[in-house]
């Protein structure tokens, strides 16, 4: 408990920081994700499902032409290969969401290529940091920019029995009118910390803020908590959290669970 409660502390310090800028979103994220330390290694495959459901969400679209998800879910496969110990290439395919009249929308396709150079040891533990690049073609109806560049920073550190991660990202819109060469910035921050071996309960913490030379008022900005549980069943892995918004302009209370399967194990 010495380390965990000024852990959580700094945590939730960081998430209620001032923000940057704002910008108001309401369609479902395909992934509600903080990248840490994890990554394949060489020659191992794995499929990542992402399963995202909102009981109670944003009624009223960000742009023109979109297609919310209140009460809808949405599903994103990412297949994920490790090509060397640092460097992992991830594909997002088929992406689709589910509206509340049980419409289908397959939503594109998204590439990714992360790079962590700094790991922690595996036993003891200890910082690491990289990045990941990701290039996407979404459908309009779920984003108002159809090519989206990302770039991700990773960084944290991983004790014994608890972890703390950051992920500082910018966006760049690269098409249907709205390119920029200012990007939007998000950023998510987790916590957690072990219960029992292969058991980690923790929070995240998610903020998208729009253009970082635009700022908007508090309840604009979509900002939301997850109460979270790891399960760690090697080589199975579950993440499922419970997130509350907020804001107005963030979903009231989003489901979400992540499956790892692997298709080869190392």
């Amino acid at each position: 408990m010495t380390v965990i409660r000024p852990l959580l502390v700094t945590t939730l310090s960081l998430a209620l920081l001032p923000t940057l800028a704002g910008q108001m979103r309401a369609a479902q994220q395909d992934e509600i994700q903080v990248y840490a330390d994890e990554i394949n290694k060489p020659g191992e495959l794995t499929l990542q499902m992402h399963v995202n459901g909102t009981p109670s969400g944003v009624k009223t679209p960000g742009f023109q032409g979109e297609s919310l998800t209140n009460r809808g879910l949405r599903l994103s496969p990412e297949f994920a290969y490790g090509l060397t110990k640092d460097i992992e290439f991830g594909l997002y395919f088929p992406e689709a969401a589910v509206d509340k009249d049980g419409n289908w929308i397959f939503s594109g396709t998204k590439l990714r290529l992360k790079y962590l150079p700094l790991q922690p040891d595996e036993e003891k533990g200890g910082f690491y940091a990289g990045g990941n690049l990701e290039l996407s073609d979404i459908d309009r109806h779920l984003e108002q920019a159809r090519y989206i560049a990302e770039m991700r920073f990773i960084s944290g550190y991983r004790g014994k029995d608890w972890m703390l991660a950051f992920d500082p990202v910018f966006d760049w819109k690269l098409s249907d009118g709205v390119a920029s060469a200012t990007p939007d910035f998000n950023y998510g921050i987790k916590t957690t910390r072990q219960i029992v071996k292969g058991l980690d309960l923790g929070l995240e913490y998610y903020s998208d803020l729009g253009q970082i030379d635009h700022v908007k008022p508090w309840n604009q900005q979509d900002n939301r908590i997850y109460g979270i549980v790891d399960i760690d069943m090697k080589p199975f892995n579950i993440n499922f959290g419970v997130g509350y918004g907020l804001t107005s302009a963030a979903d009231r209370w989003t489901i979400k669970t992540i499956f790892d399967v692997p298709f080869t194990y190392k």
